[in-house]
């Protein structure tokens, strides 16, 4: 599994009609719809806001697909296929349409919609997804500063810390080396 790094956006002209793909990295399905509803507040005079999304829950990957008043299975799916094809999760893709005139039929626009949405991922940053665990953890005062040391070693990061008698902290590192953080603390 791949996840983006950044948003990024490209654009192409088909047949006079002007399509605009944007993909953008979100770990939850509510940031997503945030983001499309935006672009449908920024883009209100385009013709279609087609999208596909794909994120990896507790409960396994969720998707969607959406054709955006296209024909059916013309728009939404071709953009889904590629995030599925690359195996991108946590990600956004949505291509804005504004017609331009000429139909370019059922096969024209699966065409249309999927280049638009490989040419995006084609310029997105890509990069290998590392499963995290958050886990919580006290020690003494002394310990604290050679525990940060070993988290940088480990990709760890302190998410919170609470100062008492001792610290808890929250932590958050790749899963697979959760091991390692118990041997350091033992």
């Amino acid at each position: 599994m791949h996840c983006v790094k950044s948003e990024q956006t490209i654009e192409d002209t088909i047949k006079k009609s002007r399509f605009i793909g944007f993909i953008v990295p979100c770990d939850k399905e509510t940031i997503a719809l945030q983001h499309l509803q935006q672009l449908h507040r920024q883009y209100a005079n385009a013709s279609h806001i087609a999208f596909a999304y794909r994120f990896l829950t507790e409960k396994g990957i969720i998707y969607r697909f959406h054709d955006a008043g296209e024909p059916s299975g013309t728009a939404g799916k071709p953009i889904f296929q590629h995030l599925e094809g690359k195996d991108l999760i946590n990600v956004l893709i949505a291509v804005i349409r504004y017609f331009g005139g000429i139909k370019l039929g059922a096969g024209g626009l699966t065409r249309a919609y999927g280049n638009t949405a490989k040419k995006v991922i084609e310029i997105a940053e890509v990069f290998p997804f590392i499963e995290r665990t958050t886990v919580v953890v006290e020690l003494d005062y002394k310990q604290l500063q050679q525990l940060e040391y070993q988290l940088e070693k480990l990709h760890g990061k302190i998410l919170k810390k609470d100062f008492s008698d001792t610290i808890k902290l929250t932590i958050s590192l790749p899963s697979d080396h959760l091991v390692d953080l118990k041997q350091i603390l033992d």
